[in-house]
């Protein structure tokens, strides 16, 4: 017996039919929703702090966004070869990134570094994005200077 026949069988009206069909679809969109949101969970993050790659415990070569500011007096230059550490005022990570640095990169400044862990414990960066202008810091950034007591908001960071 056909599912049409067991409802008509019951009595089941053309308009209970059709809120039973689409309550189904939203229980399945529902469900596909979440299942994407758990696979997802930790790659939503547009990026982490270094206290958060060390809460926790980021694996090395594992693909993250590393986001803070450049500590000053930490930046090397040699040619291409750029190493600088990037804090969020409570704790600092170690970064290396071969290539030409965007023009607003600077000590002090907030900064954002797609690559991954060494295995040294050393950032690997394979991109390098700095803020767009003298009063941007991410939102994220901010909220961890405050928690660290390092926030100077008369210099915009």
């Amino acid at each position: 017996m056909s599912m049409s026949a067991s409802m008509r069988k019951k009595g089941w009206t053309r308009k209970q039919k059709r809120l039973a069909v689409i309550a189904g679809l939203g229980l399945v969109l529902a469900l596909a929703t979440t299942l994407v949101l758990v696979a997802l969970r930790d790659q939503i993050v547009f990026f982490y702090s270094p206290s958060d790659v060390i809460s926790r415990e980021v694996a090395a070569g594992q693909p993250i966004r590393l986001g803070g500011l450049v500590k000053d007096g930490s930046w090397v230059r040699d040619g291409q070869n750029n190493s600088f550490v990037v804090t969020d005022g409570a704790n600092d990570i170690a970064a290396r990134y071969v290539g030409i640095l965007p023009d607003l990169f600077r000590e002090g400044q907030g900064v954002v570094a797609e690559g991954s862990l060494g295995p040294d414990g050393q950032f690997q960066a394979s991109n390098v994005l700095a803020k767009h202008d003298e009063n941007y810091v991410p939102k994220e950034v901010v909220e961890a200077l405050k928690a660290s007591g390092e926030w100077r908001p008369e210099a915009g960071q």
